[in-house]
């Protein structure tokens, strides 16, 4: 590198070479990620990327361009829905998820209180605030 021109080229054509391999796998994931397409075509596609590389990705960008947009906005989707469900699923199955009726927390305070883990004016404070439709979080005296 002989000048200050020669590192600007080459910080160009990296740039240029690292934008032109995240479209190729880009393509790559969409020509098998479409459905639509049979086996055969697939193959044809893939063969054409390898030997006339910039062509066929020019020709297959104008070609499926939009076809492309909305497969990955369905994977897009679809992997949202999916955390989505995971979710609500692990939300569901956790301990405190559901909200404890009246008489199950004052039936959970009294089991609390009659193990020793809380004191009598904990037990009423608790049947207080399960009655009273706050909630209280038990004190547990050690």
């Amino acid at each position: 590198m002989e000048s200050f021109w020669d590192v600007l080229w080459f910080i160009f054509i990296s740039y240029l070479f690292i934008a032109y391999l995240m479209v190729l796998f880009h393509v790559i994931v969409d020509i098998f990620r479409d459905d639509s397409t049979g086996g055969f075509v697939k193959a044809l596609w893939t063969l054409a990327l390898i030997f006339v590389p910039f062509l066929t990705l020019l020709i297959y960008v104008i070609a499926k361009g939009r076809g492309m947009a909305e497969r990955s906005m369905q994977q897009a989707k679809a992997a949202r829905a999916s955390q989505e469900a995971y979710i609500r699923d692990v939300a569901a199955s956790s301990p405190g998820a559901r909200s404890a009726t009246p008489v199950e927390q004052v039936a959970q305070a009294k089991s609390l209180l009659d193990s020793g883990a809380i004191t009598a004016a904990e037990f009423e404070s608790m049947k207080a605030a399960a009655l009273g439709g706050t909630r209280a979080t038990p004190v547990l005296s050690s």
